[in-house]
């Protein structure tokens, strides 16, 4: 018998990407999958769309809520299945993901959480780069090792052991979890690519990325108050910090702001210069940017994109919603 896979899609006003991100979840290659969407009242048509998959939904719901954690968090109470993930209504599960998934976690029984690659797209679904990620644990979280999120997966056991997502953070919720979970189970990594991550003008990593920085701040004042993450920040203390300031440097840039990018890089390459290679064509971007010559990193990613990614077993998206191939 096939395991039950629970998703949950979280909605607040984005009908533009809405209907895609559940027809990915709804065609999935796998017969078993519980779908639950939780909406926080939106009114741009969000709950039309909701409404016109009633049928095919396990549960949803329009309500105000708390924010994303929050409304997660309702579907994950309401969940049955032995694994569970979910996909902002943004994003976009590739055919097979859910099946190579379940399939990861036979594979590797002793795993509470798999993961898988992702590309990142678009408003308009025009793939841009791909997110490639390796097997880490603990010591490479706490460094702000960021897994793209859509491609995680999780034994619903486990993550019920550790605790739901924590409510108060709205950036990094997804990544104090991770760390959560790699201090009582096992992480496996799938080297293929499962998820699309939306980037667009209204993705809250652009609007808000000047506050992003001060929950990267929070995990680590956080992770000093459990004895056994504080050793790792004390026997890695000089990684550890230089990776949280190249991710807020990298925020702060995505944000538009190129110049206190520049600072939280430089404060990157002090803390632990090896970090450098990582971000150094970030770095160097902001600098540009900085002496008016962002024109020239400008021209540097828009030949970058003109190569855009190859997803293996392509031919199965040629119709797939929400993808642009051309």
């Amino acid at each position: 018998m096939k395991p039950l896979v629970s998703v949950i899609t979280p909605s607040f006003n984005q009908a533009p990407f809405l209907e895609a991100a559940m027809m990915s979840v709804l065609n999935q290659k796998y017969p078993a999958i519980e779908y639950i969407v939780v909406d926080g009242g939106s009114t741009d048509g969000s709950q039309e769309i909701i409404k016109s998959y009633a049928d095919q939904l396990t549960w949803w719901v329009s309500e105000p809520d708390q924010g994303q954690a929050d409304a997660i968090n309702k579907g994950f109470k309401k969940a049955k299945g032995e694994i569970i993930a979910w996909l902002n209504s943004d994003d976009l599960y590739l055919p097979w993901t859910i099946h190579d998934a379940v399939q990861a976690f036979s594979k590797n029984p002793e795993a509470g959480m798999v993961y898988g690659d992702a590309v990142s797209a678009d408003g308009t679904g025009r793939l841009l780069n791909e997110l490639r990620f390796e097997s880490w644990g603990v010591e490479d979280l706490l460094q702000f090792k960021v897994i793209c999120q859509p491609a995680v997966f999780m034994k619903r056991s486990v993550v019920e052991k550790v605790g739901y997502l924590d409510s108060s953070y709205h950036f990094f919720l997804d990544h104090q979890l991770w760390i959560r979970l790699a201090r009582t189970t096992n992480l496996f990594h799938q080297p293929r690519i499962w998820a699309v991550s939306r980037y667009h003008a209204e993705a809250k990593n652009v609007t808000m990325a000047s506050q992003s920085g001060k929950e990267v701040y929070r995990i680590l004042d956080w992770a000093e108050t459990q004895p056994d993450l504080s050793a790792i920040l004390e026997e890695n203390h000089h990684q550890i910090w230089a990776g949280a300031y190249q991710i807020i440097a990298r925020y702060l840039l995505d944000g538009e702001m190129p110049q206190k990018a520049f600072h939280t890089y430089l404060k990157a390459t002090r803390t632990w210069l090896p970090s450098i290679k990582g971000y150094w064509h970030r770095f160097l971007f902001s600098g540009l940017s900085i002496l008016g010559m962002g024109f020239l990193g400008k021209w540097y990613y828009s030949l970058k994109k003109q190569r855009r990614p190859v997803i293996h077993n392509e031919e199965e998206l040629t119709d797939w919603v929400g993808i642009q191939l051309n």
